[in-house]
Protein backbone atom coordinates (compact mmCIF):
# COMPACT_ATOMS: atom_id res chain seq x y z
CA UNK A 1 0.00 0.00 0.00
CA UNK A 2 1.17 3.59 -1.13
CA UNK A 3 1.96 6.24 1.75
CA UNK A 4 -0.77 8.34 0.26
CA UNK A 5 -3.23 5.48 0.20
CA UNK A 6 -2.90 5.22 4.06
CA UNK A 7 -3.24 8.30 4.80
CA UNK A 8 -6.45 8.27 2.98
CA UNK A 9 -8.14 5.57 4.64
CA UNK A 10 -6.99 7.35 7.85
CA UNK A 11 -8.61 11.16 6.38
CA UNK A 12 -11.69 9.55 5.21
CA UNK A 13 -13.38 8.42 8.40
CA UNK A 14 -12.23 11.80 9.90
CA UNK A 15 -14.10 13.90 7.17
CA UNK A 16 -17.17 11.79 7.32
CA UNK A 17 -17.01 12.92 10.88
CA UNK A 18 -16.38 16.50 10.40
CA UNK A 19 -19.19 16.49 7.62
CA UNK A 20 -22.13 15.16 9.80
CA UNK A 21 -20.93 16.66 12.91
CA UNK A 22 -21.43 20.01 11.49
CA UNK A 23 -24.85 19.47 9.70
CA UNK A 24 -26.42 16.55 12.20
CA UNK A 25 -29.15 18.14 13.41
CA UNK A 26 -30.55 16.61 16.74
CA UNK A 27 -34.47 14.36 16.50
CA UNK A 28 -37.23 16.55 17.89
CA UNK A 29 -36.67 13.81 20.93
CA UNK A 30 -36.10 15.42 24.29
CA UNK A 31 -32.69 14.45 25.27
CA UNK A 32 -31.09 15.04 28.62
CA UNK A 33 -28.90 18.74 28.58
CA UNK A 34 -25.14 18.42 27.86
CA UNK A 35 -21.92 20.21 26.98
CA UNK A 36 -22.42 22.05 23.29
CA UNK A 37 -19.08 20.04 22.45
CA UNK A 38 -16.58 20.62 19.17
CA UNK A 39 -16.88 19.76 15.78
CA UNK A 40 -15.87 16.20 15.40
CA UNK A 41 -14.75 15.44 18.85
CA UNK A 42 -17.79 16.42 20.70
CA UNK A 43 -17.45 16.07 24.79
CA UNK A 44 -13.80 14.65 24.54
CA UNK A 45 -11.67 17.49 25.14
CA UNK A 46 -13.58 17.85 28.39
CA UNK A 47 -12.44 14.40 29.52
CA UNK A 48 -9.22 13.72 32.09
CA UNK A 49 -6.96 11.68 32.98
CA UNK A 50 -9.75 10.44 35.09
CA UNK A 51 -12.90 10.00 33.32
CA UNK A 52 -15.40 10.05 36.47
CA UNK A 53 -13.89 13.06 37.97
CA UNK A 54 -14.66 14.88 34.85
CA UNK A 55 -17.85 13.62 34.46
CA UNK A 56 -18.88 14.59 38.16
CA UNK A 57 -17.49 18.06 37.68
CA UNK A 58 -20.42 18.14 33.97
CA UNK A 59 -22.77 16.83 36.03
CA UNK A 60 -22.53 19.82 39.05
CA UNK A 61 -22.75 22.05 35.80
CA UNK A 62 -25.76 20.33 33.57
CA UNK A 63 -27.49 18.12 36.12
CA UNK A 64 -27.66 14.42 37.29
CA UNK A 65 -28.49 12.88 33.36
CA UNK A 66 -26.71 14.71 30.83
CA UNK A 67 -26.04 13.82 27.35
CA UNK A 68 -22.82 14.00 26.00
CA UNK A 69 -21.04 13.42 22.37
CA UNK A 70 -17.67 11.47 23.01
CA UNK A 71 -16.27 11.70 19.46
CA UNK A 72 -19.22 9.60 16.90
CA UNK A 73 -21.22 8.25 20.47
CA UNK A 74 -23.87 10.07 21.51
CA UNK A 75 -23.66 9.08 25.60
CA UNK A 76 -26.12 9.69 28.22
CA UNK A 77 -24.53 9.86 32.02
CA UNK A 78 -26.44 9.52 34.98
CA UNK A 79 -24.72 10.89 38.18
CA UNK A 80 -27.44 10.68 40.82
CA UNK A 81 -29.22 8.25 43.11
CA UNK A 82 -32.72 8.92 41.98
CA UNK A 83 -31.17 8.26 38.01
CA UNK A 84 -29.65 5.62 38.89
CA UNK A 85 -32.56 3.93 39.88
CA UNK A 86 -34.69 4.54 37.00
CA UNK A 87 -31.97 3.23 34.53
CA UNK A 88 -30.78 0.23 36.24
CA UNK A 89 -33.91 -0.59 39.01
CA UNK A 90 -36.90 0.41 36.92
CA UNK A 91 -35.90 0.24 33.57
CA UNK A 92 -33.05 -2.75 33.88
CA UNK A 93 -34.41 -4.68 30.62
CA UNK A 94 -34.70 -1.95 28.62
CA UNK A 95 -30.80 -1.07 29.43
CA UNK A 96 -30.14 -4.79 29.62
CA UNK A 97 -27.57 -4.66 26.35
CA UNK A 98 -23.78 -3.96 26.21
CA UNK A 99 -21.58 -1.19 24.31
CA UNK A 100 -18.29 -3.57 24.59
CA UNK A 101 -15.18 -1.51 24.02
CA UNK A 102 -12.61 -2.21 21.76
CA UNK A 103 -10.22 -3.34 24.52
CA UNK A 104 -12.90 -6.06 26.07
CA UNK A 105 -13.49 -7.31 22.00
CA UNK A 106 -9.61 -8.32 21.85
CA UNK A 107 -9.92 -11.01 24.23
CA UNK A 108 -10.42 -14.76 23.15
CA UNK A 109 -14.06 -15.50 23.10
CA UNK A 110 -15.45 -12.59 24.41
CA UNK A 111 -18.78 -13.28 23.73
CA UNK A 112 -18.62 -16.39 26.51
CA UNK A 113 -17.72 -13.73 29.12
CA UNK A 114 -20.97 -13.03 31.79
CA UNK A 115 -20.69 -9.10 32.40
CA UNK A 116 -20.86 -8.52 28.50
CA UNK A 117 -23.10 -10.19 26.68
CA UNK A 118 -26.92 -9.89 27.14
CA UNK A 119 -29.47 -12.88 29.17
CA UNK A 120 -29.74 -15.02 26.14
CA UNK A 121 -29.95 -18.86 26.62
CA UNK A 122 -26.13 -20.04 26.99
CA UNK A 123 -25.40 -16.68 29.08
CA UNK A 124 -28.32 -18.55 31.28
CA UNK A 125 -26.70 -21.70 31.21
CA UNK A 126 -23.18 -20.19 32.56
CA UNK A 127 -24.91 -17.84 35.23
CA UNK A 128 -26.82 -21.03 36.28
CA UNK A 129 -23.25 -23.16 36.63
CA UNK A 130 -21.76 -20.40 38.29
CA UNK A 131 -24.71 -19.41 40.72
CA UNK A 132 -24.76 -23.61 41.73
CA UNK A 133 -20.93 -24.53 41.62
CA UNK A 134 -19.74 -21.19 43.20
CA UNK A 135 -22.49 -19.29 45.11
CA UNK A 136 -24.47 -21.74 46.58
CA UNK A 137 -24.65 -22.07 50.61
CA UNK A 138 -23.30 -25.57 50.35
CA UNK A 139 -19.81 -23.97 48.23
CA UNK A 140 -19.71 -21.60 50.89
CA UNK A 141 -19.78 -23.22 53.69
CA UNK A 142 -17.50 -26.07 51.73
CA UNK A 143 -14.96 -22.92 51.08
CA UNK A 144 -14.97 -21.29 54.33
CA UNK A 145 -11.75 -22.86 55.48
CA UNK A 146 -9.86 -21.97 51.92
CA UNK A 147 -10.96 -18.73 52.83
CA UNK A 148 -9.23 -18.70 56.45
CA UNK A 149 -6.01 -20.19 55.20
CA UNK A 150 -5.52 -17.61 52.55
CA UNK A 151 -6.11 -14.86 54.98
CA UNK A 152 -3.88 -16.90 57.64
CA UNK A 153 -0.80 -17.00 55.12
CA UNK A 154 -1.39 -13.71 54.67
CA UNK A 155 -0.84 -12.39 58.16
CA UNK A 156 1.87 -15.32 58.90
CA UNK A 157 3.69 -13.22 55.65
CA UNK A 158 3.14 -9.64 57.36
CA UNK A 159 4.19 -11.29 60.64
CA UNK A 160 7.20 -12.05 58.99
CA UNK A 161 8.35 -8.65 57.71
CA UNK A 162 7.11 -7.01 61.09
CA UNK A 163 10.19 -9.00 62.90
CA UNK A 164 12.45 -8.34 60.54
CA UNK A 165 11.50 -4.38 60.06
CA UNK A 166 10.85 -4.81 56.74
CA UNK A 167 8.48 -2.78 55.00
CA UNK A 168 4.92 -4.95 53.34
CA UNK A 169 3.36 -4.09 49.96
CA UNK A 170 0.10 -4.35 51.03
CA UNK A 171 -1.22 -4.08 47.19
CA UNK A 172 1.37 -7.07 46.62
CA UNK A 173 0.46 -8.93 48.86
CA UNK A 174 -3.32 -8.21 49.11
CA UNK A 175 -3.45 -9.01 45.42
CA UNK A 176 -1.42 -12.45 45.81
CA UNK A 177 -3.89 -13.73 48.81
CA UNK A 178 -6.71 -12.79 46.49
CA UNK A 179 -5.45 -14.25 43.61
CA UNK A 180 -4.52 -17.69 45.62
CA UNK A 181 -8.47 -17.55 46.99
CA UNK A 182 -9.52 -17.73 43.47
CA UNK A 183 -6.85 -20.00 41.95
CA UNK A 184 -7.89 -21.99 45.02
CA UNK A 185 -11.73 -21.91 44.04
CA UNK A 186 -11.53 -22.54 40.69
CA UNK A 187 -8.95 -25.18 40.09
CA UNK A 188 -8.03 -26.01 44.04
CA UNK A 189 -4.10 -24.90 43.51
CA UNK A 190 -2.05 -21.70 44.43
CA UNK A 191 -1.09 -19.81 41.46
CA UNK A 192 1.35 -17.16 44.18
CA UNK A 193 3.96 -18.72 46.22
CA UNK A 194 3.63 -18.71 50.20
CA UNK A 195 6.21 -15.46 50.39
CA UNK A 196 3.91 -13.82 47.51
CA UNK A 197 7.05 -12.97 45.11
CA UNK A 198 5.68 -14.60 42.30
CA UNK A 199 2.62 -12.19 42.69
CA UNK A 200 4.41 -9.52 40.84
CA UNK A 201 4.14 -11.03 37.35
CA UNK A 202 0.21 -11.51 38.02
CA UNK A 203 -0.91 -8.37 39.70
CA UNK A 204 0.92 -6.13 36.84
CA UNK A 205 -0.80 -8.63 33.79
CA UNK A 206 -4.28 -8.21 35.70
CA UNK A 207 -3.44 -4.53 36.37
CA UNK A 208 -2.59 -4.21 32.58
CA UNK A 209 -5.79 -5.63 31.57
CA UNK A 210 -7.77 -3.13 33.80
CA UNK A 211 -5.34 -0.59 33.24
CA UNK A 212 -5.84 -1.05 29.46
CA UNK A 213 -9.94 -1.65 29.49
CA UNK A 214 -10.42 1.58 31.49
CA UNK A 215 -7.91 3.92 29.21
CA UNK A 216 -10.20 6.25 27.02
CA UNK A 217 -9.46 4.80 23.64
CA UNK A 218 -10.61 6.40 19.79
CA UNK A 219 -11.38 3.26 18.69
CA UNK A 220 -14.20 3.34 20.81
CA UNK A 221 -15.32 6.88 19.85
CA UNK A 222 -14.90 6.66 16.45
CA UNK A 223 -15.63 3.03 15.89
CA UNK A 224 -14.60 3.42 12.26
CA UNK A 225 -10.92 3.57 13.16
CA UNK A 226 -10.91 0.63 14.89
CA UNK A 227 -9.02 -1.24 12.67
CA UNK A 228 -5.86 1.14 12.88
CA UNK A 229 -5.78 0.74 16.69
CA UNK A 230 -3.81 4.13 16.95
CA UNK A 231 -3.12 4.43 20.27
CA UNK A 232 -2.04 0.28 20.07
CA UNK A 233 -4.10 0.05 23.48
CA UNK A 234 -6.03 -3.65 21.38
CA UNK A 235 -2.43 -5.11 20.67
CA UNK A 236 -1.31 -3.94 24.34
CA UNK A 237 -3.67 -5.83 25.74
CA UNK A 238 -3.86 -8.52 23.53
CA UNK A 239 -0.36 -9.58 25.12
CA UNK A 240 -2.09 -9.82 28.81
CA UNK A 241 -4.90 -12.11 27.63
CA UNK A 242 -2.43 -14.13 25.68
CA UNK A 243 -0.16 -14.76 28.97
CA UNK A 244 -2.79 -15.49 31.38
CA UNK A 245 -4.56 -17.92 28.80
CA UNK A 246 -1.14 -19.83 28.35
CA UNK A 247 -1.06 -20.08 32.50
CA UNK A 248 -5.20 -21.74 32.34
CA UNK A 249 -3.93 -23.60 29.23
CA UNK A 250 -0.97 -25.46 30.94
CA UNK A 251 -3.44 -25.83 34.29
CA UNK A 252 -5.96 -27.05 32.01
CA UNK A 253 -3.49 -29.74 30.34
CA UNK A 254 -2.64 -31.08 33.40
CA UNK A 255 -5.82 -31.63 34.67
CA UNK A 256 -6.97 -32.99 31.12
CA UNK A 257 -3.71 -35.67 31.27
CA UNK A 258 -4.55 -36.56 35.26
CA UNK A 259 -7.89 -37.18 34.26
CA UNK A 260 -6.92 -39.14 31.36
CA UNK A 261 -4.45 -41.34 33.37
CA UNK A 262 -6.58 -42.21 36.07
CA UNK A 263 -3.63 -40.54 38.69
CA UNK A 264 -6.33 -38.61 40.71
CA UNK A 265 -8.06 -41.68 42.90
CA UNK A 266 -10.39 -38.31 43.93
CA UNK A 267 -11.89 -36.07 41.75
CA UNK A 268 -11.51 -32.15 42.97
CA UNK A 269 -14.69 -31.76 42.31
CA UNK A 270 -13.68 -27.96 41.68
CA UNK A 271 -14.92 -25.43 38.94
CA UNK A 272 -12.67 -26.69 37.09
CA UNK A 273 -13.90 -30.17 36.98
CA UNK A 274 -17.32 -28.42 36.66
CA UNK A 275 -16.38 -27.01 33.55
CA UNK A 276 -14.45 -29.74 32.13
CA UNK A 277 -17.75 -31.79 32.53
CA UNK A 278 -19.70 -29.79 30.36
CA UNK A 279 -16.91 -29.64 27.54
CA UNK A 280 -18.23 -33.16 27.16
CA UNK A 281 -21.42 -32.94 27.33
CA UNK A 282 -23.34 -32.40 23.90
CA UNK A 283 -24.77 -29.63 23.43
CA UNK A 284 -23.36 -28.10 26.48
CA UNK A 285 -22.23 -24.78 24.57
CA UNK A 286 -19.04 -25.32 26.30
CA UNK A 287 -15.24 -26.02 25.23
CA UNK A 288 -11.68 -26.13 26.15
CA UNK A 289 -11.18 -23.05 24.44
CA UNK A 290 -14.62 -20.84 25.60
CA UNK A 291 -14.43 -21.84 29.93
CA UNK A 292 -11.24 -20.02 29.75
CA UNK A 293 -12.89 -16.41 28.75
CA UNK A 294 -15.02 -17.68 31.87
CA UNK A 295 -12.31 -18.28 34.36
CA UNK A 296 -10.50 -15.12 33.07
CA UNK A 297 -13.32 -12.97 33.87
CA UNK A 298 -13.66 -14.23 37.35
CA UNK A 299 -10.16 -13.99 37.89
CA UNK A 300 -9.91 -10.48 36.92
CA UNK A 301 -13.25 -9.43 38.81
CA UNK A 302 -11.61 -11.41 41.65
CA UNK A 303 -8.70 -10.72 42.11
CA UNK A 304 -7.77 -6.89 41.33
CA UNK A 305 -10.91 -5.47 42.71
CA UNK A 306 -10.30 -7.14 46.42
CA UNK A 307 -7.01 -5.84 46.50
CA UNK A 308 -7.38 -2.37 46.09
CA UNK A 309 -9.80 -2.08 48.34
CA UNK A 310 -7.87 -3.42 51.08
CA UNK A 311 -5.17 -1.10 49.56
CA UNK A 312 -7.37 2.03 50.24
CA UNK A 313 -8.74 0.91 53.62
CA UNK A 314 -4.72 0.59 54.69
CA UNK A 315 -4.22 3.44 53.39
CA UNK A 316 -7.15 5.06 55.43
CA UNK A 317 -6.68 3.61 58.25
CA UNK A 318 -2.97 4.95 58.03
CA UNK A 319 -4.12 8.65 57.76
CA UNK A 320 -6.54 8.66 60.36
CA UNK A 321 -4.65 6.69 62.92
CA UNK A 322 -7.95 7.49 65.42
CA UNK A 323 -10.41 5.29 62.78
CA UNK A 324 -7.74 2.65 63.48
CA UNK A 325 -7.44 2.70 67.18
CA UNK A 326 -11.34 2.32 67.55
CA UNK A 327 -11.30 -0.59 64.75
CA UNK A 328 -8.43 -2.42 66.79
CA UNK A 329 -10.48 -1.63 70.53
CA UNK A 330 -13.49 -3.20 68.92
CA UNK A 331 -11.88 -6.39 67.96
CA UNK A 332 -10.36 -6.68 71.00
CA UNK A 333 -13.40 -6.10 73.18
CA UNK A 334 -15.57 -8.40 71.44
CA UNK A 335 -12.53 -11.37 69.91
CA UNK A 336 -10.16 -10.85 71.79
CA UNK A 337 -6.78 -11.88 71.88
CA UNK A 338 -6.81 -15.74 72.39
CA UNK A 339 -8.21 -16.90 68.83
CA UNK A 340 -8.45 -14.82 65.23
CA UNK A 341 -11.20 -13.29 64.13
CA UNK A 342 -13.60 -15.60 62.25
CA UNK A 343 -16.23 -14.96 59.83
CA UNK A 344 -19.19 -15.38 62.45
CA UNK A 345 -17.50 -12.72 64.15
CA UNK A 346 -18.44 -10.11 61.31
CA UNK A 347 -21.53 -8.98 62.40
CA UNK A 348 -20.44 -8.16 66.08
CA UNK A 349 -18.66 -5.87 64.65
CA UNK A 350 -20.17 -2.86 63.38
CA UNK A 351 -17.38 -0.34 63.87
CA UNK A 352 -15.28 -2.95 61.00
CA UNK A 353 -18.32 -3.03 58.98
CA UNK A 354 -18.47 0.75 58.79
CA UNK A 355 -15.02 1.31 57.90
CA UNK A 356 -15.85 -1.77 54.56
CA UNK A 357 -18.65 0.10 53.36
CA UNK A 358 -16.88 3.92 53.95
CA UNK A 359 -13.81 2.76 51.77
CA UNK A 360 -16.04 1.32 49.03
CA UNK A 361 -18.15 4.31 49.11
CA UNK A 362 -14.97 6.50 48.83
CA UNK A 363 -13.08 4.53 46.94
CA UNK A 364 -15.21 2.33 44.39
CA UNK A 365 -12.95 -0.43 42.36
CA UNK A 366 -14.99 0.37 39.43
CA UNK A 367 -16.28 4.42 39.56
CA UNK A 368 -17.72 3.92 36.12
CA UNK A 369 -20.07 1.19 35.61
CA UNK A 370 -19.77 -1.02 32.53
CA UNK A 371 -21.38 1.08 29.81
CA UNK A 372 -25.33 -0.14 28.75
CA UNK A 373 -26.78 0.46 25.68
CA UNK A 374 -30.51 1.24 25.26
CA UNK A 375 -32.86 -1.62 23.74
CA UNK A 376 -35.41 0.57 23.10
CA UNK A 377 -37.04 4.46 23.32
CA UNK A 378 -37.36 4.53 27.22
CA UNK A 379 -38.47 7.66 29.32
CA UNK A 380 -36.51 8.30 32.00
CA UNK A 381 -37.39 11.57 34.60
CA UNK A 382 -39.38 12.77 31.68
CA UNK A 383 -36.26 12.74 29.22
CA UNK A 384 -36.03 10.39 25.93
CA UNK A 385 -33.43 8.02 25.67
CA UNK A 386 -33.66 6.59 22.32
CA UNK A 387 -32.78 3.09 21.73
CA UNK A 388 -29.01 2.42 20.57
CA UNK A 389 -27.72 4.79 22.57
CA UNK A 390 -24.75 4.49 25.33
CA UNK A 391 -25.87 4.86 28.82
CA UNK A 392 -23.04 5.38 32.05
CA UNK A 393 -23.60 5.26 35.59
CA UNK A 394 -21.15 7.10 37.39
CA UNK A 395 -20.86 5.34 40.55
CA UNK A 396 -18.20 7.58 41.70
CA UNK A 397 -20.03 10.56 41.47
CA UNK A 398 -23.07 9.12 43.18
CA UNK A 399 -21.37 8.18 46.28
CA UNK A 400 -19.91 11.71 46.75
CA UNK A 401 -23.60 13.53 46.09
CA UNK A 402 -23.77 16.33 49.19
CA UNK A 403 -27.73 15.55 49.03
CA UNK A 404 -26.98 12.33 50.70
CA UNK A 405 -23.74 12.42 52.50
CA UNK A 406 -22.05 15.15 54.83
CA UNK A 407 -18.08 15.96 53.59
CA UNK A 408 -18.45 13.80 50.90
CA UNK A 409 -14.94 13.68 50.52
CA UNK A 410 -13.96 12.73 53.90
CA UNK A 411 -13.38 9.01 55.05
CA UNK A 412 -15.45 9.07 58.05
CA UNK A 413 -16.54 4.91 59.11
CA UNK A 414 -18.95 7.27 61.38
CA UNK A 415 -21.36 7.73 59.11
CA UNK A 416 -22.72 4.02 59.03
CA UNK A 417 -22.61 3.52 62.54
CA UNK A 418 -26.58 2.61 63.66
CA UNK A 419 -27.33 3.01 59.70
CA UNK A 420 -29.26 0.17 58.23
CA UNK A 421 -27.57 0.68 54.96
CA UNK A 422 -26.60 -2.75 53.80
CA UNK A 423 -24.40 -4.50 50.50
CA UNK A 424 -27.66 -5.86 49.01
CA UNK A 425 -28.02 -3.39 46.45
CA UNK A 426 -30.89 -1.59 47.50
CA UNK A 427 -29.24 1.47 48.78
CA UNK A 428 -29.05 3.59 45.20
CA UNK A 429 -27.05 6.51 47.43
CA UNK A 430 -24.11 4.36 47.60
CA UNK A 431 -22.00 4.54 44.38
CA UNK A 432 -20.15 1.24 45.80
CA UNK A 433 -23.59 -0.95 46.32
CA UNK A 434 -23.05 -4.33 44.39
CA UNK A 435 -25.69 -2.48 41.87
CA UNK A 436 -22.72 -1.12 39.84
CA UNK A 437 -22.26 -4.51 38.39
CA UNK A 438 -23.54 -5.31 35.11
CA UNK A 439 -27.21 -6.79 35.00
CA UNK A 440 -25.79 -10.44 34.63
CA UNK A 441 -23.07 -10.20 38.12
CA UNK A 442 -26.03 -8.66 39.50
CA UNK A 443 -27.89 -11.71 39.51
CA UNK A 444 -24.73 -13.91 40.77
CA UNK A 445 -24.70 -11.06 43.86
CA UNK A 446 -27.97 -11.97 44.44
CA UNK A 447 -28.23 -15.74 44.88
CA UNK A 448 -24.50 -15.26 46.78
CA UNK A 449 -26.37 -13.18 48.97
CA UNK A 450 -29.34 -15.58 49.24
CA UNK A 451 -26.69 -18.62 50.06
CA UNK A 452 -25.39 -16.57 52.77
CA UNK A 453 -28.71 -15.75 54.47
CA UNK A 454 -28.96 -19.58 54.40
CA UNK A 455 -26.11 -20.52 56.30
CA UNK A 456 -26.65 -17.38 59.03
Amino acid sequence: MEPYDYYYYILLPIFFFLIRSLFHKPSGRKLPPGPRGFPILGSLPHLGPNVHESLFHMAKRHGPLITLRLGAISTVVASSPEVAREIIGKNDYAFSERTVPDAIAAQPNPEFTLGWVSGDHAWRNRRRICTTHLFSSHRLDALQHLRYEKVQQLLNHVNKYRNTGKAVDIGKVAFGMSLNLVSSTLFSADIVDPEFESAQEFKEVVSHIMEDGGKPNLSDYFPLLRWFDLQGIRRHIKSSYKRLHEILEEIIEKRLNDRAAGTSIIRNDDFLDVLLDQCQEEGSGFDRQNIKALIVELFVAGSDTTAITIEWAMAELLRKPSVLQKARQEILTVVGTERPVQESDIDTLPYLQAIIKETLRLHPAGPLMLPYRAKTDTEVLGYTIPRGIQVLVNAWAIARDSNYWIEPMEFRPERFTGSTVDYKGLNFELGWSLWWWPRSFRHLVGDFQKGLRRRS
